[in-house]
């Protein structure tokens, strides 16, 4: 019997030493999370690859072969500037908390500027799928801090080059230049704030957007219709075809930005876990919908399918899951797919030709119309079986259809209207169009010096 007794009390005492080591452990600070931090690594420069070189092959091979460089230019130049405006200003008004309280919703401040009091092991305190309590008893997501602001910089990057579509051909390259920061420091960097910053106005009436349907491709979109608009047809528009140079270009940068855009859409849950494998899986289900679906309607309508149409049938497949890919499954993904493939056919093949616009390579038609499309099929298709706390109009939830709707209503107007003022603002500055002389000679020739393809014979 004391034997027994004995036991007992040995078997007690080991169980609260246990208990106790267990006690310290959870009680260590919060560290970063060695395989979400190389995931996020890899999202990061998937996201650099969609820009360059993936969109500049795209948009470079839809143009005449005298403008090539100038695209390719315009996209490489982006990267740089943007990058710097990103870590100097951008980040800390895109993410950062307003000093003054009556602006916190709607713009950061500048306690981040130059990245400044940001340390090499600083845990981000922006998370979606993973966090840990901090010491201070808040949660903290799991990988660094410089980590996150260069995942969002790629964002920052692409979102003006995008618009780079619908000006392509005839856009002075200096004012190219000065309208492009303008309208990242003054329209890129207040809708991340309102759509993804924890004091967001968007993201406190809880918008989903999961990698950037409003604030990348609504917004990008929005500014390329009204930049069209301003500029004027091309000179030669609707006089003759003006067919792409050099397809093999447009489906390798398709090919690119459909790999890229795992790091932008798997990337945006900001861990290595099951809402990333999701993600990346209804990105790329939503994209071969949309290619299918694109190709056989050019096979239907005009008798042969075309690698152009199926490469931007891709594309827009890409743009409309964006905002949903974190909420939906493959359903919804394909429907997604299918949808947005249908609605921006019909915009490039016959809205763009009847109203007599020229975007030039389909920025608003498939980026802006996608996004669109993307952002409030979110809110219809949201499920809570990917996150229990989201769910859309078709699980019963039609307040989150209307938060989205409300979304991309804003960011349609204040794209706009703020596109609109430094799109004037740019030309009474250094003037924004090349002459008639200049853009039938070439850009490449006129703005650079330079020619894509040299023969010396």
């Amino acid at each position: 019997m004391k034997k027994y007794i004995l036991s007992l009390i040995s078997l007690f005492t080991l169980s609260g030493l246990t208990l106790s080591a267990q006690t310290v452990v959870t009680a260590v600070a919060p560290t970063v999370n060695a395989g979400d931090t190389a995931w996020m690594i890899v999202a990061t420069s998937f996201v650099l690859l969609m820009s360059i070189p993936g969109l500049a092959l795209f948009y470079g091979g839809l143009v005449r072969r005298k403008n090539v460089l100038n695209i390719f230019m315009q996209v490489f130049f982006l990267v740089a500037v943007i990058s710097v405006e990103w870590v100097v200003v951008g980040y800390s008004n895109a993410f950062g908390t307003n000093s003054i309280e009556a602006l916190k919703p709607y713009i950061g401040g500048f306690d981040w500027a130059f990245l400044n009091n940001i340390g090499v092991n600083d845990l981000s305190p922006y998370f979606i799928s993973h966090s840990q309590m901090g010491l201070d008893g808040n949660p903290i997501g799991t990988i660094p801090h410089i980590v996150f602001i260069m995942f969002q910089c790629m964002f920052a990057v692409i979102t003006p080059a995008l618009i780079i579509g619908a000006f392509a051909e005839r856009i002075n390259f200096k004012g190219f230049l000065v309208f492009s920061v303008l309208w990242s420091l003054f329209v890129y960097n207040p809708v991340a704030h309102w759509v993804w910053a924890a004091d967001g106005w968007l993201f406190k009436l809880g918008a989903l957007d999961f990698a950037g349907g409003t604030v990348v491709h609504v917004n990008a979109g929005i500014a390329a219709i009204v930049t069209a608009i301003m500029l004027g047809q091309r000179r030669d528009y609707k006089r003759h075809a003006i067919p792409a140079h050099n397809i093999t270009y447009v489906v390798m940068g398709a090919g690119l930005l459909w790999v890229g855009w795992f790091g932008f859409n798997a990337g945006s849950g900001l861990a290595a876990d099951g809402l990333a494998g999701s993600a990346l899986m209804v990105t790329h289900v939503a994209a071969a919908a949309a290619a299918l679906a694109w190709a056989l309607m050019d096979w239907i309508i005009d008798k042969r399918p075309t690698v152009v149409g199926i490469s931007t049938g891709a594309v827009a497949g890409l743009v409309a899951i964006t905002p949903a890919a974190g909420f939906v499954g493959a359903p919804g993904a394909l429907i997604i797919g299918v949808v947005v493939s249908i609605i921006c056919f019909v915009m490039v093949a016959y809205v763009k030709p009847k109203l007599g616009y020229d975007d030039s390579l389909d920025a608003f038609g498939v980026h802006g119309i996608g996004g669109i499309i993307g952002a409030i099929l979110t809110g219809v298709l949201a499920t809570p079986a990917i996150q229990s706390a989201y769910s859309g109009a078709a699980y019963g939830n039609m307040h989150q259809l209307w938060i989205q709707l409300l979304a991309v209503g804003a960011t349609i107007v204040f794209s706009g209207i703020g596109t609109y003022i430094l799109f004037k603002l740019t030309d009474k500055l250094v003037g924004i169009r090349v002459s008639d002389k200049h853009e039938a000679i070439g850009l490449d020739e006129t703005q650079h010096g330079e020619n894509a393809y040299n023969n010396f014979d």
